[in-house]
């Protein structure tokens, strides 16, 4: 068993002001290593991403209490989350292995791991294609 892995093999998690902080891009700390690596590499690991770049861009709410006509303040704020997100998404696997790298893994690791989750059902794929596709004789 790892250093950081606890018995039932789940990591441990950071608590609500930590994850806030690891959001906005903070270092946590190393016991909450493996965490990370399981945080950037999920099944749901770009639901995560976006999650912590909807978080990372919540103060731009703030923008709804100048004045002005509502309608013009909210369509400001949408265009601003549409564009943000839309950066963020389009350079999600970057920030997560510097994210990862900021807790001491080689870059490359979450894509590795994440390959590696997948590569018994791409295998077979794989061979599915070579059977339909492939003249063997």
């Amino acid at each position: 068993m790892g250093v950081n892995q606890r018995p039932d093999s789940r990591p441990k998690r950071p608590d609500p002001l930590r994850w806030t902080w690891y959001a906005f891009g903070g270092r946590l700390p190393d016991r909450y290593g493996e965490w990370v690596l399981h945080d950037v590499t999920c099944r749901t690991w770009v639901l995560r991403h976006a999650a912590r770049s909807l978080v990372q861009i919540s103060p731009g709410l703030l923008f709804l209490l100048l004045p002005g006509p509502l309608w013009i303040r909210a369509m400001a704020v949408l265009g601003g989350v549409i564009l943000a997100l839309w950066y963020s998404l389009s350079y999600m696997e970057h920030t997560c292995e510097y994210r990862l790298h900021k807790h001491g893994y080689p870059i490359g690791a979450g894509r590795a791991t994440r390959e590696a989750a997948h590569a018994e059902e791409r295998a077979k794929k794989a061979s599915r294609y070579e059977e339909i596709y492939r003249n063997h004789g």
